[in-house]
Parts: structure tokens; sequence; C-alpha cells
């Protein structure tokens, strides 16, 4: 398992940001921060970030949340495999100690685990003795 972060570890333009918002199947959210998840089909978890001057005005701290998301993700991404994540910083996020930064983002990591662990697709049973109906077509 490599823990680069590499262009294929990245969501790199408009398009698979809108499909992450559009059809996200995962949300966590905290008072410092959104966290958006879709499903994919990739073996290796994406991640985008938002991070607006309105809401984290200097760039310095703009570049130090981003680092530490960056860096918490490459961690934590072999265990969101098959996920598109997009994380959008709220007012106040740069107000945390880089301690305070590293422990939310590794909680958030952690509820994005368990939900897709949750929701994922179980394949579909029949109960003893039960036929399965034949699929409609119409």
């Amino acid at each position: 398992m490599s823990f680069s972060f590499s262009r294929d570890h990245r969501l790199l333009n408009a398009a698979e940001f809108k499909q992450v918002f559009d059809t996200a199947d995962i949300k966590v959210s905290h008072k410092h921060l959104l966290i958006l998840a879709h499903r994919t089909t990739r073996e290796t978890p994406r991640l985008g970030l938002v991070i607006a001057k309105k809401n984290i005005r200097h760039a310095v701290n703009r570049n130090r949340v981003k680092r530490m998301m960056r860096e918490t993700f490459r961690l934590n991404q072999a265990s969101l495999e098959k996920l598109d994540i997009v994380v959008l910083a709220r007012k106040g996020l740069d107000t945390l100690s880089n301690r305070q930064l590293q422990n939310l983002l590794e909680k958030q990591w952690l509820r994005i685990r368990q939900r897709s662990e949750s929701r994922k697709p179980s394949p579909t049973r029949n109960a003893p003795g039960q036929v399965k109906a034949p699929a409609s077509h119409g």
C-alpha cells in the first residue's frame, strides 16, 4: 500500500467535485467543517478541498489547513477505499491548533469510515424456501 498523495488521489476538475456534491452518499458535519463522500468504483479514494477565503482569511492559515487535511487523508486512505471525498472548511477552522485540527480530522475520517461500512450495499439474499422473483422488464 502506497501512502502517496498523487494525482490519482485528488479530485481534479469541477465535474468531479460536482459529482460528489450532487450525489453524496455520506455526510459528516462539524461546526468547523463539512465532509461529503460519494461511493465510486475506483480502487483508490480521492480527495477534494474547498477552503474559501471567506471562511479562512489568511493564506498562511488556508495552506496550513489544506496541508493537515492532505496529510491525515494520506495516512487514512487505506481505510477509505472507493470513496470520492470533498472537505469544506467552515469559519473558525483556522483558530484550531495543529494538534486540535489533526484530532478533529482523525475523528471525521473515522466517522466517514463507519458510515461507509454501515451503508455498504449488501448482496440480495432470499430467506430459506423463498424463490427469487424474476426481474420485471418494463
